[in-house]
């Protein structure tokens, strides 16, 4: 086996886009996908406080009209899961704030056992002008499940750090 030293192999350290990197218009498929159980959803749900028994209460689920009697999976780690699927592609160690989100919505529910695969589209950016080297950055992120119907939409608006070597490093507008 080759010995792997400092000096003979090339690193890549796996990041986020820089602010010159997103192109409006562009759609970012976040993969792979990820498939929520009975226990995520549990989970979620009694950390977050949510009682609600549509989420965890089987019986009382059953007797409801609609879904077929099933438990909805929390529409929240719906919208947790799909922006944290994008983090890697992303943001991973470029984003400075979450600035805000809004136009959330969950067209379709989420039901154990389905697999969520996330999109995100730049849909606007712009240097900051408060803040040197950086950007605000707006996402559509959109779920899906296994069959391809939306589940959630979401826009969402950050500040992102610009290239530290770039010609945005420490501009203002």
């Amino acid at each position: 086996m080759a010995d792997l030293t400092e000096t003979t192999t090339k690193a890549i350290v796996q990041r986020g886009l820089w602010y010159e990197e997103y192109e409006t218009g562009v759609r970012y498929l976040h993969r792979p996908g990820r498939t929520v159980t009975e226990t995520d959803d549990v989970v979620f749900t009694t950390l977050t406080m949510n009682t609600q028994p549509l989420h965890l209460d089987a019986h009382w689920a059953s007797e409801q009209p609609g879904f077929d009697g099933q438990r909805l999976v929390n529409s929240m780690w719906t919208l947790s899961t799909v922006v944290g699927l994008s983090v890697s592609q992303l943001t991973l160690g470029t984003i400075v704030a979450n600035l805000g989100f809004k136009e959330v919505s969950f067209p379709a529910p989420m039901l154990h056992g389905d697999t969520l695969y996330a999109e995100t589209v730049c849909t606007a950016k712009r240097l900051s002008s408060s803040r040197p080297g950086q950007g605000i950055v707006e996402l559509e992120h959109i779920g899906r499940n296994q069959r391809g119907e939306i589940v959630c939409r979401a826009v969402r608006t950050t500040l992102v750090l610009c290239d530290p070597e770039g010609a945005n490093a420490g501009e203002v507008p």
